[in-house]
C-alpha cells in the first residue's frame, strides 16, 4: 500500500509511507490535530523537531480556550491553581520526562524573570507516600514509606534500549522478598551469606532438597529458598520455567509461602507494622507464583496474556491471602488507578497485566524519585510551555473550535481502505484580532487563566453574560459552522479527542470501522470527582504528624489526599495559605449525558467535599475536625477584594470560597483498564482509515492506563504512523509490535 505518485493528495496515507507521499509533492504535509491534550502536543512537538526539516505544517484545533485536556488547570481568584485533580509524575515516565526535559531547554526561559525557567524548577522530587488501613481497633491507620532516590533522573539516556523485561521485573520482586524476609526476621546480611547467581540445574537440585525437608523450619532455609526464587528469574535459560521445572519451581513457592504463613502471620496479627510487611511478602510471592504459572516469562506476550483478569481476582487465584487483598496496597492501587467501573467503589476491577506491569515499572525502574510533584498547576508546568515551543515552531492553534463530524470518503482503489475527506467545526467564538493569546502572566510565569479572555472575542461581553460553556461538548450557542477538506485543508488528520468524545463528534468512524466499534464497546471510562482547600494553618496544627505525602486507600468519597502546599508560592495571595491540599475520587457515573447533569454533578461533589471536611478528614487532621465537632470552618482562607483574609459570602458556606469539581464531561472522565479491554484498544499505528491516526492515553501503548506517560507514547506512535520518526525502538518501554 503506497501512496498514488500522480496526486498523492486524492486518497493520502499515514506515512510509516511518507517518504512516498515527499516523492509526490514538495510542499509540507499538513497535519490536523484536534484536541489539545498530552497525546496531541507530543505529536504536535515530535512532527515539528527541528530535525524534521519543516516537512509538516501542523494545525491545532481546540475546543474553548485552552489546552491539556483531562490535565488542564487555570489560574482564579489570588492566582489560585485550579485542577482537575490530583496529577502527580511517576518517576518511571521516561518518555514524558525526556519530552519536558528537551522543552524547557528549547525554550530557553530566563531564571531571573521567570521562577520556572528549568525542568528542576518545574519539577521537584516526591518521595513520601502513604496508605491507609484500619488498625486492629477498627481506627485509620497511616503506613508511610520514605523511598531513597533512585539512580539518575528520568528522561536521562539510558544504557541500553528498553531496559524493561519481565523476567527483570520478577527477578527484582524475588530479591524484594528475601530483603523484607532480612528485616522482618532480624538478620543481616552476612547472617544469610551473600547471594550468588546459579545455574537452572542448582536452582532446580536445592529447590528438590528444600521441598523434601516437608517444612521450611529456619530462618537460614526459608532466606535460602528466597534466594533460590531470585536466582531462577534470573536464570538466562527460559526452560526453568517450564515442564518439571516449572513444576519444582511452583512447589518452593507454594512451600515458602506456608511457611512465611506460619511464621510471620501470627506475629504480624499483634504487630501491625510487621503485618503489613506480610501483606507485601504475600502478594509478591502470589505475583511469582502466577507467573511461574502462567509462563510468563517467557510468554511473548508479557503481562498481557493475564489481562483477562481482574487484578484481586488473579492474585487471589495464585495464593493471595484475603488480609492481603483488603489491604491499604492493593486499595491504593485501585484508587491510584480510579478503577471501579461505572465509578461504583463496590465495583473494583483492574487488569490483571496492566496492574501487574504498572506497579513492576512504578516502584523497580524509577528514577530520582518514585513521585514528581509539578511546581505549580499542569497547565502552567507542561501545556503552557508545550504551547510556547510549538508556537516559536510555527504551529497554528485555532481555538474555539469543536469537532462536530468526521466526514469519511470511499478510496478509489479496490483494496485501499476509506478516508478523512473533511472536518467540521463548530466555530463558538471569533477572537478580534484572529488570533487568541491565551496566556497570562502570574509571578512571571505564563499560565492559563480559568476563564477565558472575553475582552479578546468578538461579542465578548455578550458571551460572558450569557454564561456559554466553551469546554462542554453539549453547549448549543456557536457563531457558525466551518469545514476543512482533504487537499486544501490537510493531507492528515491526528484525532487527539478522549475516547468518550468519539461517538459525539466522529460519530462515521464506528459505522465505517468494526474496530472502533468494538473499541467504543469496550474500552470505558469512569467520571472522576476533586476538591482543594487553602487553609490559614499548616498540616502539623491540623494534627498530621508525618511528611509531605501522597497518600491513598482512604475512605470514600474522596480516597487521595496529596499535600500540595508548596504550590502556594507560585500563586498570587497577600497572605499565603499555610497548607494546601488536593483530594480526589472517583464519582459514580451519572448514566446520562448533558449540560445540566454536569451542573447536578457539580453540586454532588460540593456536597459530599462539605461531609467528607465535617467528617472523615478527622482521621487524617484530627485538630482540624475534632471528634464530633466537625469541621473548623474559619480555617479556610480566602482573599477580600483588598487582599484581605475574607469571611465566605453573605447565605453561602464557607466551603463555597474553595475550589471543586465534577470531571463528567467526556473531555474529563478517566479512561479505565478493565479486564479483557486491552485488546480492542486501537494503536495510533492502525490504518483502519487511511489518512487517520487516534492518539490519547486510551490508545494501545502498552503500558494501557490512563496517565502522562501512555499519552505521550502514544503522541510518539501518532508521529511514528505519520513520519516513521521517532523509531519504536526509541519510545522507552514500548515494546508491542
Amino acid at each position: 500500500m503506497v501512496p498514488h505518485r500522480q496526486d498523492p493528495l486524492r486518497n493520502p496515507r499515514p506515512v510509516a509511507y511518507f517518504a512516498g507521499f515527499m516523492k509526490g509533492t514538495e510542499r509540507p504535509a499538513r497535519v490536523a490535530i484536534v484536541g489539545g491534550g498530552c497525546a496531541a502536543l507530543t505529536t504536535a512537538f515530535e512532527l515539528t523537531r527541528p530535525e524534521r526539516g519543516g516537512r509538516f505544517d501542523v494545525t491545532v484545533y481546540q475546543m474553548g480556550f485552552r489546552l491539556g485536556g483531562k490535565g488542564a488547570s487555570g489560574r482564579g481568584p489570588a492566582g489560585r491553581i485550579e485542577e482537575h485533580g490530583l496529577h502527580l509524575w511517576m518517576g518511571f515516565y521516561e518518555n514524558a520526562f525526556r519530552v519536558m526535559r528537551e522543552c524547557y531547554a528549547e525554550l530557553g526561559r530566563d531564571p531571573r524573570t521567570c521562577p520556572l525557567a528549568t525542568f528542576r524548577d518545574a519539577f521537584s522530587p516526591a518521595p513520601d507516600v502513604a496508605v491507609v488501613d484500619r488498625s486492629p481497633h477498627g481506627a485509620w491507620d497511616s503506613w508511610i514509606a520514605h523511598f531513597p532516590p533512585g539512580e539518575g533522573l528520568p528522561g536521562d539516556p539510558l544504557q541500553q534500549r528498553n531496559p524493561f523485561s519481565v523476567r527483570a521485573y520478577l527477578s527484582q520482586s524475588a530479591m524484594l522478598v528475601g530483603e523484607l524476609l532480612r528485616s522482618s526476621l532480624g538478620i543481616g546480611d552476612g547472617a544469610a551469606g551473600a547471594w550468588r547467581p546459579r545455574s537452572p540445574e542448582e536452582v532446580v537440585g536445592a529447590a528438590e532438597r528444600l521441598v523434601h525437608l516437608g517444612q521450611l523450619a529456619t530462618s537460614a532455609v526459608l532466606l535460602e529458598a528466597a534466594d533460590l526464587v531470585r536466582s531462577a528469574f534470573d536464570a538466562v535459560v527460559p526452560s526453568i520455567f517450564q515442564g518439571e521445572r516449572q513444576a519444582v519451581l511452583l512447589r518452593l513457592l507454594d512451600a515458602l509461602s506456608a511457611a512465611l504463613r506460619r511464621q510471620l502471620a501470627q506475629v504480624a496479627a499483634a504487630d501491625h507494622a510487621l503485618g503489613r510487611v506480610w501483606h507485601v511478602v504475600d502478594l509478591i510471592l502470589a505475583i511469582l507464583r502466577g507467573s511461574v504459572r502462567y509462563g510468563l516469562a517467557v510468554d511473548p506476550r508479557g503481562f498481557d496474556a493475564i489481562d483477562e483478569y481482574d487484578w484481586i481476582e488473579w492474585l487471589r487465584m495464585n495464593g493471595a491471602s484475603d488480609a492481603s487483598l483488603d489491604s491499604g496496597f492493593v486499595r491504593g492501587i485501585y484508587d491510584l488507578a480510579f478503577a471501579f467501573e461505572d465509578g461504583d467503589v463496590s465495583r473494583p476491577r483492574l487488569a490483571a497485566g496492566v496492574a501487574l506491569r504498572g506497579a513492576m515499572r512504578m516502584f523497580f525502574t524509577y528514577r530520582g524519585s518514585l513521585f514528581w510533584r509539578m511546581s505549580a498547576g499542569m497547565g502552567d508546568v507542561v501545556f503552557a510551555p508545550l504551547y510556547e515551543v510549538l508556537k516559536r515552531r510555527g504551529v497554528k492553534f485555532e481555538f474555539f473550535r469543536r469537532l462536530a463530524d468526521v466526514k469519511v470518503a470511499d478510496p478509489t482503489d479496490a483494496g485501499d481502505t476509506p478516508f478523512v475527506e473533511e472536518l467540521s467545526f463548530d466555530v463558538q467564538a471569533e477572537p478580534k484580532s484572529g488570533d487568541y493569546q491565551p496566556l497570562v502572566d502570574v509571578h512571571g510565569v505564563p499560565c492559563w487563566p480559568a476563564r477565558p479572555d472575553y475582552a479578546q472575542l468578538v461579542s465578548g461581553d455578550r458571551l460572558e453574560a450569557d454564561g456559554v460553556h466553551f469546554e462542554s461538548p453539549w453547549e448549543q450557542r456557536v457563531v457558525r459552522r466551518e469545514t476543512r477538506r482533504v487537499g486544501r485543508d490537510f493531507d492528515f488528520v491526528v484525532l487527539g479527542l478522549s475516547v468518550s468524545a468519539l461517538p459525539l463528534a466522529a460519530k462515521e468512524l464506528p459505522r465505517r470501522s468494526a474496530r472502533y466499534r468494538a473499541m467504543l464497546d469496550h474500552v470505558k471510562t469512569v467520571p472522576t470527582q476533586a476538591f482543594q482547600v487553602w487553609l490559614r494553618e499548616d498540616t502539623r496544627a491540623l494534627g498530621w504528624q508525618g511528611p509531605e505525602v501522597n497518600l491513598s486507600g482512604f475512605v470514600e468519597p474522596f480516597d487521595t489526599w496529596a499535600d500540595m502546599t508548596h504550590t502556594a508560592r507560585a500563586e498570587a495571595w497577600k497572605v499565603a495559605p499555610r497548607n494546601v491540599s488536593y483530594f480526589c475520587s472517583v464519582l459514580p457515573d451519572p448514566g446520562r449525558a448533558g449540560e445540566g447533569m454536569a451542573l447536578l454533578a457539580h453540586a454532588t461533589v460540593r456536597d459530599n467535599a462539605i461531609r467528607f471536611l465535617d467528617g472523615e478528614v478527622g482521621a487524617l487532621w484530627p485538630l482540624a475536625a475534632p471528634r464530633g465537632e466537625g469541621f473548623r470552618w474559619e480555617l479556610l482562607a480566602h482573599e477580600g477584594a483588598h487582599g484581605e483574609q475574607a469571611p465566605a459570602p453573605e447565605g453561602a458556606h464557607p466551603f463555597d470560597t474553595q475550589y471543586w469539581t465534577a470531571n463528567v464531561r467526556p473531555s474529563d472522565r478517566y479512561v479505565l483498564s478493565l479486564p479483557g479491554a486491552s485488546r480492542f484498544r486501537i494503536s495510533p499505528l492502525d490504518r483502519s482509515f487511511d489518512n487517520l491516526t487516534v492518539t490519547g492515553d486510551w490508545t494501545e501503548t502498552g503500558l494501557n492506563t490512563g496517565c502522562v506517560e501512555s499519552a505521550v507514547i502514544s503522541g510518539m506512535l501518532a508521529s511514528h504512523a505519520l513520519s516513521g520518526f521517532p523509531a519504536l525502538e526509541d519510545i522507552v518501554g514500548y515494546d508491542h509490535p
